[in-house]
């Protein structure tokens, strides 16, 4: 689908790209191809993917073979995958909702599945988090962010960039920047560069437990992050009991936030409790 194919589209569907809902739609073709070629999909396989827009990704990932679950928020765009361009199609299923809202344990139960998706911006963190908090996990995610999205999650400690989110994702998923997407193969072109990541489970994540006290103490922590951490902790659980902990993990009682590893955090939220 090129750019007046596209505004042909969205003209008769009486539609106007959302900046609110991220709507920025990808066109070029050698782009999109690349994308499903670096995810490697398989024939029969299960893959997620949220805001299919037209449907010029989800076309390739049906053509690849495998089962999609298309959520698709937009009521226009939704009424069009699922009566007009892949009405009947086998292996298709469109949900029409809000992806923010889904409950995907109960959309997939217990079946692996991987997402591959090109995220709405404004809502990407969301649902990142979202998917990452699953029972039933996404084995590998795929997904097109905004550049500076990718920086955080790859961020190293000690770096502006390093936060909560690098934190809690980089625990559960190895992330890597596999390209960066330049403006222009999108219509309308975003306001920033973008970025395609690979996110691949890990042998050995903390439970459900274990992640949740983490998750509150790196968010206490990264909330002032240039403040001494024992002091953003030291309401909630003592200052002498924070700086023991801190001494069995080897951490100065000055550190502040982005100088604790994610290893160091799930030491934090294994003493801590």
């Amino acid at each position: 689908m090129n750019k007046s194919e596209l505004l042909e589209l969205l003209n008769r569907l009486g539609l106007r790209p959302s900046r609110r809902l991220g709507q920025n739609f990808l066109l070029d073709p050698n782009m999109l191809d690349s994308l499903v070629r670096n995810a490697n999909v398989q024939p029969g396989e299960s893959i997620l993917e949220i805001g299919p827009g037209t449907g010029v990704l989800t076309e390739r990932l049906l053509a690849a073979g495998c089962k999609l679950t298309a959520v698709e928020l937009d009521h226009r765009l939704a009424a069009y995958l699922r009566d007009e361009r892949f009405a009947g199609v086998e292996g298709f299923r469109l949900v029409e909702a809000d992806a923010c809202r889904v409950d995907f344990d109960e959309l997939f139960g217990d079946e692996p599945f991987r997402c591959i998706a090109n995220l709405p911006y404004s809502s990407s963190s969301q649902l990142l988090a979202s998917l990452s908090g699953m029972r039933n996990r996404p084995r590998e995610i795929y997904v097109l962010l905004q550049k500076e999205m990718a920086d955080r999650l790859t961020a190293e400690v000690g770096t502006k960039d390093y936060g909560v989110l690098t934190v809690r994702l980089g625990l559960m998923y190895s992330i890597s920047i596999l390209k960066r997407i330049p403006r222009d193969v999108f219509f309308p072109p975003p306001e920033v560069v973008s970025a395609y990541v690979r996110m691949s489970l890990r042998d050995a994540v903390p439970d459900v437990e274990l992640m949740g006290r983490v998750s509150r103490i790196a968010g206490m922590a990264f909330s002032q992050r240039r403040k001494k951490t024992s002091r953003m902790l030291e309401g909630q659980y003592g200052l002498d009991r924070v700086l023991s902990v801190f001494s069995s993990l080897g951490l100065p009682e000055d550190v502040r936030a982005d100088g604790i590893t994610p290893a160091q955090y799930v030491g934090l939220g294994r003493a801590l409790i």
